[in-house]
């Protein structure tokens, strides 16, 4: 049995508008909308669409994207006993049902996590490799992170010649997770509230000997942060990130102290050049 997770926060119209286009695969067994407490219409606009196949949660409070997913993950796990679960956001567009079924044919026992290949403001996301500290601190670097960033986290493209890849990390905007595994790494972490999670899960799966799959046949669109936008304005993101980027690091690729003051410093060094870039741009639009 197959289920499927979306979380909801202030932004039901991209919900029901997601809901609808992907209503009538019938892979997709159950679907679970969790609301992480939005301030505005949409429990009442989603309870529209709700009926056997779709469950509104609503979560009575928003402490982030990972414990919405856990939230709708165990209810479909305790209720339906789901083998597999998709996780997706809002802003995502599936080319049709075959799609699924073929990252589905893919998975085994010792497979957590399957993703496609996503194409994202002309990008392509096909995994990555799980960043250490001192990689972090240097990309916390302008010009190092624009020069180098592909070379330290993503793998040569002939590691996509065929069918599937072997990644570390999978994006969390969509994927297909066991179900199984997901309970042996106890879910995500809730005390990440946004950002960072694909490298937690990807290190407590990787500690149970799981292995994570690009297919690279297999494509969807994100219509990337287009949710996160409404509810960020571009520091506060950038905070919530570096503080989510400095408890993986302390709590699971264990880094040294030396490693940690060096990821402080450099994140000051960006949170300065980033106030001082909002402020210009203040400055030129007045």
């Amino acid at each position: 049995m197959i289920g499927m997770v979306i979380v909801n926060y202030n932004d039901y119209k991209n919900t029901i508008k997601f809901i609808e286009s992907i209503l009538s695969y019938k892979i997709i067994e159950h679907i679970v909308i969790v609301d992480n407490c939005s301030t505005d219409n949409s429990v009442k606009e989603i309870e529209k669409i709700c009926n056997n196949k779709i469950k509104l949660i609503k979560n009575i409070s928003n402490k982030g994207y990972g414990s919405g997913i856990n939230l709708g993950s165990k209810y479909l796990i305790e209720h339906y006993d789901v083998k597999y679960i998709i996780v997706s956001n809002t802003d995502i567009i599936i080319n049709c049902e075959e799609d699924l079924k073929t990252l589905l044919s893919f998975m085994r026992n010792n497979i957590a996590i399957i993703g496609p290949t996503i194409l994202e403001n002309g990008d392509i996301n096909r995994g990555w490799k799980v960043p250490s500290v001192f990689v972090d601190c240097l990309l916390n670097l302008p010009i190092i992170h624009r020069k180098i960033r592909k070379k330290l986290l993503f793998y040569k493209n002939d590691a996509y010649n065929s069918d599937k890849t072997v990644v570390e990390a999978v994006s969390g905007c969509f994927f297909i997770i066991n179900a199984k595994a997901f309970v042996d790494v106890d879910f995500f972490d809730e005390n990440i509230f946004l950002y960072y999670e694909e490298n937690v899960i990807a290190s407590k799966l990787k500690a149970k000997n799981y292995q994570n799959l690009i297919i690279n046949n297999v494509k969807v669109i994100h219509n990337h942060s287009v949710t996160i936008d409404k509810s960020f304005n571009r520091i506060k993101k950038f905070k919530v990130l570096k503080k989510s980027q400095r408890y993986f690091h302390k709590t699971y690729s264990k880094a040294s102290i030396i490693g940690l003051l060096f990821l402080f410093i450099t994140y000051k060094f960006m949170l300065l050049l980033l106030y001082i870039s909002c402020f210009f741009h203040k400055l030129k639009h007045r």
